[in-house]
Protein backbone atom coordinates (compact mmCIF):
# COMPACT_ATOMS: atom_id res chain seq x y z
CA UNK A 1 0.00 0.00 0.00
CA UNK A 2 1.49 3.55 -1.14
CA UNK A 3 0.68 6.22 1.19
CA UNK A 4 0.97 9.63 0.23
CA UNK A 5 1.19 12.60 2.80
CA UNK A 6 0.75 16.28 1.52
CA UNK A 7 -0.25 19.23 3.32
CA UNK A 8 -4.07 19.89 3.63
CA UNK A 9 -6.13 22.65 1.24
CA UNK A 10 -9.71 23.97 1.58
CA UNK A 11 -10.67 21.55 -1.12
CA UNK A 12 -9.78 18.55 1.48
CA UNK A 13 -12.90 19.92 3.93
CA UNK A 14 -14.94 17.33 2.80
CA UNK A 15 -12.80 14.46 3.35
CA UNK A 16 -11.95 15.58 6.40
CA UNK A 17 -15.78 15.63 7.22
CA UNK A 18 -15.98 12.15 5.78
CA UNK A 19 -13.16 10.88 8.21
CA UNK A 20 -14.52 13.25 11.62
CA UNK A 21 -18.11 12.13 11.32
CA UNK A 22 -17.06 8.23 10.85
CA UNK A 23 -14.70 8.83 14.50
CA UNK A 24 -18.07 10.58 15.49
CA UNK A 25 -16.65 13.75 16.38
CA UNK A 26 -18.37 17.60 16.74
CA UNK A 27 -16.49 19.39 14.75
CA UNK A 28 -17.75 21.48 11.58
CA UNK A 29 -16.29 22.52 8.33
CA UNK A 30 -15.78 25.90 9.59
CA UNK A 31 -13.95 24.26 11.99
CA UNK A 32 -11.51 22.99 9.42
CA UNK A 33 -11.83 26.56 7.45
CA UNK A 34 -10.40 28.15 10.74
CA UNK A 35 -7.59 25.66 11.26
CA UNK A 36 -6.45 26.01 7.48
CA UNK A 37 -6.63 29.72 7.90
CA UNK A 38 -4.43 29.76 11.08
CA UNK A 39 -2.32 27.23 9.77
CA UNK A 40 -2.03 27.01 6.60
CA UNK A 41 1.39 25.07 6.42
CA UNK A 42 0.75 23.00 9.89
CA UNK A 43 -2.46 20.80 8.40
CA UNK A 44 -1.78 17.53 6.48
CA UNK A 45 -3.35 14.58 4.68
CA UNK A 46 -2.39 11.19 3.56
CA UNK A 47 -3.89 10.25 0.63
CA UNK A 48 -4.02 6.45 -0.26
CA UNK A 49 -4.87 5.53 -4.20
CA UNK A 50 -6.17 9.32 -4.30
CA UNK A 51 -8.58 8.96 -1.33
CA UNK A 52 -7.86 11.21 1.99
CA UNK A 53 -7.40 8.45 4.62
CA UNK A 54 -5.91 10.52 7.50
CA UNK A 55 -5.43 13.99 8.66
CA UNK A 56 -3.56 16.05 11.40
CA UNK A 57 -4.01 19.43 11.76
CA UNK A 58 -1.90 22.46 13.86
CA UNK A 59 -2.24 25.94 15.61
CA UNK A 60 0.39 28.23 16.82
CA UNK A 61 -0.43 30.48 19.71
CA UNK A 62 1.55 33.56 19.56
CA UNK A 63 4.79 31.44 19.47
CA UNK A 64 4.07 30.42 23.10
CA UNK A 65 2.93 27.05 22.30
CA UNK A 66 0.74 25.01 19.64
CA UNK A 67 -1.79 22.82 19.35
CA UNK A 68 -2.01 19.34 17.60
CA UNK A 69 -5.41 18.18 16.62
CA UNK A 70 -7.78 16.69 14.63
CA UNK A 71 -5.53 13.33 14.36
CA UNK A 72 -7.52 10.96 12.43
CA UNK A 73 -7.17 7.86 10.41
CA UNK A 74 -9.76 5.99 8.36
CA UNK A 75 -10.66 2.80 10.10
CA UNK A 76 -10.49 0.48 7.37
CA UNK A 77 -6.52 1.95 7.21
CA UNK A 78 -5.49 1.98 10.88
CA UNK A 79 -3.08 -0.40 12.54
CA UNK A 80 -0.53 0.50 9.46
CA UNK A 81 1.36 3.54 10.99
CA UNK A 82 -0.29 6.59 9.11
CA UNK A 83 -1.65 8.22 12.14
CA UNK A 84 2.13 8.53 14.10
CA UNK A 85 3.26 9.85 10.79
CA UNK A 86 0.40 12.37 10.14
CA UNK A 87 1.59 13.04 13.99
CA UNK A 88 5.12 13.12 13.70
CA UNK A 89 4.65 15.74 10.35
CA UNK A 90 2.78 17.75 12.56
CA UNK A 91 5.58 17.83 14.99
CA UNK A 92 8.23 18.25 12.47
CA UNK A 93 6.73 21.27 11.16
CA UNK A 94 6.37 23.27 14.96
CA UNK A 95 9.84 22.18 15.90
CA UNK A 96 11.28 23.97 12.65
CA UNK A 97 9.12 26.57 13.62
CA UNK A 98 11.11 26.17 17.14
CA UNK A 99 8.09 26.81 19.25
CA UNK A 100 8.98 25.89 22.80
CA UNK A 101 6.15 23.55 23.76
CA UNK A 102 3.10 21.23 21.57
CA UNK A 103 -0.01 20.43 23.59
CA UNK A 104 -2.46 18.38 22.87
CA UNK A 105 -5.54 16.31 23.90
CA UNK A 106 -5.04 12.70 24.18
CA UNK A 107 -7.89 9.35 24.21
CA UNK A 108 -6.67 6.75 26.54
CA UNK A 109 -5.82 4.43 23.63
CA UNK A 110 -3.21 7.87 21.76
CA UNK A 111 -1.98 8.41 25.27
CA UNK A 112 0.57 5.81 25.06
CA UNK A 113 1.83 7.11 22.30
CA UNK A 114 2.20 10.22 22.71
CA UNK A 115 4.32 9.70 26.00
CA UNK A 116 6.79 7.83 23.81
CA UNK A 117 7.18 10.97 21.91
CA UNK A 118 7.53 12.73 25.03
CA UNK A 119 4.37 14.17 25.97
CA UNK A 120 3.74 14.50 29.56
CA UNK A 121 0.50 14.85 31.59
CA UNK A 122 -0.69 18.21 32.60
CA UNK A 123 -4.24 17.70 33.73
CA UNK A 124 -6.93 15.11 32.47
CA UNK A 125 -10.62 16.19 30.63
CA UNK A 126 -13.44 14.73 30.85
CA UNK A 127 -16.59 15.25 28.54
CA UNK A 128 -20.00 15.22 29.40
CA UNK A 129 -23.40 14.90 27.58
CA UNK A 130 -26.95 15.84 28.16
CA UNK A 131 -29.76 14.48 25.92
CA UNK A 132 -33.24 16.39 26.38
CA UNK A 133 -36.24 17.55 24.98
CA UNK A 134 -35.72 19.85 22.24
CA UNK A 135 -35.83 23.35 24.08
CA UNK A 136 -37.72 26.32 22.35
CA UNK A 137 -35.78 29.35 21.20
CA UNK A 138 -34.32 31.59 24.25
CA UNK A 139 -35.62 35.21 24.28
CA UNK A 140 -33.39 37.39 25.51
CA UNK A 141 -30.69 39.68 24.86
CA UNK A 142 -27.65 38.50 22.51
CA UNK A 143 -24.78 39.96 24.36
CA UNK A 144 -21.74 40.92 22.13
CA UNK A 145 -19.04 41.66 24.92
CA UNK A 146 -16.35 39.39 23.57
CA UNK A 147 -13.79 42.24 24.12
CA UNK A 148 -14.51 42.10 27.53
CA UNK A 149 -13.69 39.06 28.09
CA UNK A 150 -10.49 38.88 25.94
CA UNK A 151 -8.10 39.67 28.61
CA UNK A 152 -9.13 37.24 31.23
CA UNK A 153 -8.85 34.69 28.66
CA UNK A 154 -5.29 34.89 27.51
CA UNK A 155 -4.56 34.57 31.32
CA UNK A 156 -6.48 31.75 31.43
CA UNK A 157 -5.30 29.88 28.23
CA UNK A 158 -1.78 31.35 28.43
CA UNK A 159 -1.58 32.86 24.91
CA UNK A 160 -3.81 35.25 22.93
CA UNK A 161 -6.65 33.24 20.65
CA UNK A 162 -8.86 36.21 19.76
CA UNK A 163 -8.75 35.81 16.05
CA UNK A 164 -10.17 32.25 17.12
CA UNK A 165 -12.36 33.65 19.53
CA UNK A 166 -13.76 36.14 17.66
CA UNK A 167 -14.61 33.97 15.04
CA UNK A 168 -16.43 31.34 17.16
CA UNK A 169 -18.40 34.56 18.60
CA UNK A 170 -18.86 35.98 14.62
CA UNK A 171 -20.92 32.76 14.16
CA UNK A 172 -22.66 32.04 17.10
CA UNK A 173 -23.21 35.47 18.80
CA UNK A 174 -25.90 34.07 20.92
CA UNK A 175 -23.51 31.94 23.26
CA UNK A 176 -21.58 34.98 23.77
CA UNK A 177 -21.91 35.18 27.66
CA UNK A 178 -20.17 37.59 29.94
CA UNK A 179 -20.76 37.18 33.86
CA UNK A 180 -19.57 40.40 35.95
CA UNK A 181 -19.33 41.69 39.49
CA UNK A 182 -19.19 45.53 40.39
CA UNK A 183 -18.91 45.79 36.41
CA UNK A 184 -15.36 43.72 36.72
CA UNK A 185 -15.33 40.38 34.33
CA UNK A 186 -16.12 37.62 36.81
CA UNK A 187 -16.27 34.97 34.08
CA UNK A 188 -17.34 34.04 30.43
CA UNK A 189 -18.58 31.23 27.90
CA UNK A 190 -18.58 30.86 24.20
CA UNK A 191 -20.28 28.46 22.60
CA UNK A 192 -20.23 26.62 18.92
CA UNK A 193 -23.18 24.55 17.46
CA UNK A 194 -20.97 21.31 16.33
CA UNK A 195 -22.09 18.27 13.91
CA UNK A 196 -23.51 16.61 16.21
CA UNK A 197 -24.19 19.22 19.49
CA UNK A 198 -24.41 21.92 20.82
CA UNK A 199 -21.16 22.81 22.68
CA UNK A 200 -19.99 25.13 25.29
CA UNK A 201 -16.41 26.11 25.92
CA UNK A 202 -14.37 27.99 26.95
CA UNK A 203 -16.71 27.86 29.85
CA UNK A 204 -14.75 30.26 32.87
CA UNK A 205 -15.37 31.60 35.93
CA UNK A 206 -13.80 33.05 39.82
CA UNK A 207 -16.28 30.96 41.64
CA UNK A 208 -18.68 29.03 41.23
CA UNK A 209 -21.85 31.11 41.11
CA UNK A 210 -20.61 32.79 37.90
CA UNK A 211 -20.02 29.45 36.74
CA UNK A 212 -23.86 28.25 37.19
CA UNK A 213 -25.03 31.40 35.92
CA UNK A 214 -23.11 31.12 32.48
CA UNK A 215 -23.98 27.49 32.42
CA UNK A 216 -27.99 28.09 32.80
CA UNK A 217 -28.14 31.04 30.51
CA UNK A 218 -26.19 29.24 27.98
CA UNK A 219 -28.66 25.96 27.98
CA UNK A 220 -31.27 28.32 27.77
CA UNK A 221 -30.65 29.52 24.64
CA UNK A 222 -29.17 26.60 23.33
CA UNK A 223 -32.12 24.54 21.19
CA UNK A 224 -30.27 21.34 20.38
CA UNK A 225 -31.18 17.54 22.10
CA UNK A 226 -27.96 16.92 22.55
CA UNK A 227 -25.33 19.26 24.07
CA UNK A 228 -21.28 18.81 25.14
CA UNK A 229 -18.93 20.21 27.93
CA UNK A 230 -15.54 18.93 28.07
CA UNK A 231 -14.70 20.07 32.00
CA UNK A 232 -11.67 20.17 33.61
CA UNK A 233 -11.55 17.13 36.09
CA UNK A 234 -9.77 19.05 38.69
CA UNK A 235 -12.45 21.76 38.48
CA UNK A 236 -13.77 21.89 41.99
CA UNK A 237 -17.18 23.15 40.34
CA UNK A 238 -17.05 22.23 36.31
CA UNK A 239 -18.59 18.69 36.88
CA UNK A 240 -20.84 19.20 39.68
CA UNK A 241 -22.78 21.61 37.83
CA UNK A 242 -22.86 19.68 35.07
CA UNK A 243 -24.14 16.78 36.85
CA UNK A 244 -26.73 18.76 38.59
CA UNK A 245 -28.06 19.76 35.40
CA UNK A 246 -28.49 16.03 34.41
CA UNK A 247 -25.29 15.47 32.24
CA UNK A 248 -23.60 12.26 31.89
CA UNK A 249 -19.85 11.18 31.67
CA UNK A 250 -19.60 10.40 28.18
CA UNK A 251 -15.12 10.30 27.57
CA UNK A 252 -11.74 11.18 29.77
CA UNK A 253 -9.28 13.22 27.70
CA UNK A 254 -5.79 13.79 28.76
CA UNK A 255 -4.24 17.37 28.45
CA UNK A 256 -0.26 16.92 27.85
CA UNK A 257 2.62 18.86 26.69
CA UNK A 258 6.22 18.26 24.95
CA UNK A 259 8.71 20.95 25.72
CA UNK A 260 8.49 23.94 28.61
CA UNK A 261 5.38 25.04 29.76
CA UNK A 262 6.63 28.53 30.67
CA UNK A 263 2.59 29.52 30.06
CA UNK A 264 0.38 27.22 31.78
CA UNK A 265 -2.54 29.68 31.88
CA UNK A 266 -5.12 29.70 35.04
CA UNK A 267 -6.45 25.99 34.36
CA UNK A 268 -8.00 26.97 38.07
CA UNK A 269 -10.60 28.64 36.64
CA UNK A 270 -10.98 26.67 33.46
CA UNK A 271 -14.03 24.92 33.96
CA UNK A 272 -14.10 23.71 30.67
CA UNK A 273 -11.84 23.69 27.48
CA UNK A 274 -12.82 24.93 24.11
CA UNK A 275 -12.31 21.59 22.46
CA UNK A 276 -9.85 19.23 21.97
CA UNK A 277 -9.03 20.68 17.99
CA UNK A 278 -8.18 24.36 19.37
CA UNK A 279 -6.99 23.91 22.88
Amino acid sequence: MSVRFRLMTLGDIPAGMRLKDGAGWNQTAYDWERLLSASPDGCFVAECEGRVVGTSATIIYEERFAWIGMVIVDSHYRGQGIGTSLLERAIRQLDARAVPVIKLDATPQGKPLYEHLGFVTEYDVERWALTRAVAKPAVGTVLREIEDALPLDREVFGADRSALLRSIAAETPEFVLVARQEEAVNGYAFGRRGSRADQLGPWVARDEAAAATLLDEFLRRSVRQLVFIDCVRANPWAVPLAKARGFGFSRSLTRMFRGTNRFPGRPDLLGAILGPEFG
